[in-house]
């Protein structure tokens, strides 16, 4: 076997090893322990989930939320992308980069400012109730529940299909539209029996996501103090792990339910669609505004910008709020910086910080290393199955964080991490060890580096990994990107002169795509920054939370809390801003790319 081949082979073995024990293991264990009992195989658990009315209304509920928050980012950003990829005015640089506002904040810091905004004593039924519009404030939020949750998820979320509907677009053969029209077909007839055939593909990919996000989010749910959904039932069953194989059955259909209906849209929606002679064979002709459409695209931009904004603005607003001084008025009565300074001091935010750099740190390395090896593969072997690895190394991106963060508590429960060697290695190893060896094994090995819920746990080894895992995608894909425009004929150019593979990778490869593994590492290290599912379930502990978590945990404390917790998204809030926009001039057109499984 040829030194090079032989070399990549490694690679690509030991990733899928990785892939296999850190992404594959954990889900099969979560499946695994919803089918199990004392006496072996059972369907009780699972039967359990559909016949407890409870259970199943939780799954009813989160179903809903994920097919009227994905129909709702449909609407608003349908109109956005073609404006955006058809037509030409004043300002549309500036509003095609404000329109990714909402990916800053997560939507569960985001509720705490609609709280202020959208609640019966906020500032909307204020204005309203001043005019003489109403008597007395209604209840936009519905006591938190449904349409709230849909509504700030939708807001968060529609930058995704929007970008990938812009990419969409900007490959439509205009010719096919020009033929239509030829025929006497108007703009509107030619869009739906032509264009969005053609950009159904993409639509599904920018969907899939969404739908699956807002499927399973957990954040927002709890904020809202709205428990009857998976997710929540999910994260208030993980202290009865041991002792209950409810949680395990709950999260096993969850993901069974997020594959199905991911497979059911595949077939229906997901498909190639209808073919094309060519793909965006010239550049699509755009239209140029006049007076009046430039000022209606600059509505329609600054509008849906604007009601995105609403949950950024309310977290802003409440950070600088003197405590209980925005009540039934339009604005705060009273402002201050100290939850800014309490936000920098208070032993829990300060810890908190301290900690989310760190975690997200190490897993943006992790993943700027693990992923520049998996694109090198992708693009730059011919090993069979790479397939296999480019699918793995995109399944996060599809499995909900909930179930990857589930399964890493499950895999604390199993052995190494837990006593109890498997029978089969117990039988092989007995006779050939000696006894202190073996029972030192059998004991649990790893127990003392890593836990969750034991009584002195140490979830930081699992959340390093679990935040590298689960932003993997972003790195793989924007190299890849910088792959594919960067000519092999360079490489060979510095083989043919004697250089080392290792030295043309360092001196030739790298540089020609370092922007690209910067956006992706930016983009790994503010979505860890921020993640919330594994930050919520993987640390129990006060000294062990990441920022989200302690933004939860803030929120939920009397006097102050919720102020102190919107500082903290506020300086998580412009952290991810920069690195976004940092990630959107490295990539450009790309950055849809990194939104799509």
């Amino acid at each position: 076997m040829h030194g090079r081949t032989k070399l990549q082979w490694i690679i690509y073995i030991s990733l899928l090893v990785l892939l296999c024990m850190f992404l594959l293991y954990p889900i099969w264990l979560t499946i695994r322990g919803a089918f199990e009992s004392d006496s072996g195989f059972t369907l009780h658990h699972v039967l359990v989930v559909f016949t407890d009315p409870v259970l199943r209304a939780g799954l009813i509920n989160a179903t809903a939320i994920a097919i009227f928050t994905t129909i709702l980012c449909i609407i608003i950003a349908m109109p956005l992308a073609i404006l955006g990829s058809r037509c030409e005015f004043v300002g549309k640089g500036f509003f095609s980069a404000i329109i990714l506002i909402p990916l800053i904040l997560p939507p569960f810091v985001g509720a705490i400012g609609l709280r202020h905004i959208l609640g019966r004593s906020g500032s909307l039924n204020t204005i309203l109730m001043d005019l003489g519009i109403i008597e007395q404030g209604i209840d936009f939020l519905g006591d938190g529940g449904f349409w709230a949750i849909v509504l700030l998820e939708a807001l968060h979320l529609y930058p995704i299909v929007y970008l990938n509907l812009v990419a969409s677009l900007a490959n439509l053969d205009p010719a096919l539209e020009e033929a239509a029209s030829n025929v006497g077909a108007s703009r509107w007839r030619s869009f739906f029996r032509i264009g969005l055939p053609l950009i159904r593909p993409g639509m599904f990919a920018g969907c899939t996501i969404v739908f699956i996000w807002s499927f399973t989010e957990l954040g927002t749910p709890l904020m809202f103090e709205y428990h009857q959904v998976t997710p929540v039932q999910i994260f208030n069953g993980i202290k009865a792990m041991q002792a209950s194989r409810e949680p395990f059955a709950l999260t096993a259909v969850m993901l069974t339910c997020a594959v199905l209906f991911y497979l059911i849209g595949k077939m229906t929606f997901g498909g190639r669609g209808h073919a094309m002679y060519a793909k965006a064979s010239r550049a699509s002709s755009m239209r140029r505004l006049g007076t009046w459409g430039t000022v209606g695209a600059i509505a329609a931009f600054g509008l849906v910008s604007l009601v995105a904004a609403t949950p950024h603005i309310g977290v802003v607003l409440t950070s600088i709020s003197g405590a209980g001084q925005w009540y039934e008025s339009i604005l705060p009565r009273a402002f201050t910086g100290e939850h800014y300074a309490e936000a920098l001091t208070h032993p829990l935010a300060v810890g908190s910080i301290r900690n989310s750099i760190f975690l997200a740190t190490m897993a943006m390395l992790l993943d700027v290393v693990v992923g520049v090896m998996i694109a090198r593969i992708l693009v730059r072997s011919t090993l069979p199955g790479r397939s296999v690895l480019d699918a793995l190394s995109m399944l996060p991106l599809a499995v909900p964080g909930l179930v990857m963060a589930f399964g890493y508590v499950a895999m604390t429960l199993e052995w190494p991490f837990s006593p109890g060697m498997p029978g089969l290695f117990a039988h092989v190893l007995e006779p050939f060890m000696p006894s202190t060896w073996f029972a030192w094994l059998d004991s649990g090995p790893l127990a003392s580096m890593v836990s969750v819920l034991g009584t002195d746990p140490n979830p930081f080894p699992l959340l390093i990994i679990a935040y590298a895992v689960r932003r993997l995608p972003y790195v793989v894909r924007s190299t890849v990107a910088g792959l594919d425009q960067t000519s092999i004929e360079l490489e060979e150019a510095g083989l043919n002169v004697g250089a080392s593979r290792g030295l043309v990778t360092r001196r030739i490869v790298l540089p020609l795509i370092v922007a690209n593994v910067i956006a992706g590492a930016l983009l790994a290290f503010s979505f860890a920054m921020l993640e919330v599912s594994d930050s919520l379930i993987l640390a129990q502990r006060a000294a062990d939370f990441p920022i989200t978590k302690a933004i939860y945990i803030l929120y939920e404390r009397l006097g102050d809390g919720q102020y102190v917790a919107s500082a903290m998204g506020t300086w998580g809030m412009c952290l991810l801003a920069v690195t976004l926009i940092a990630s959107s001039v490295l990539l450009g057109k790309k950055m849809g790319a990194i939104f799509r499984v």
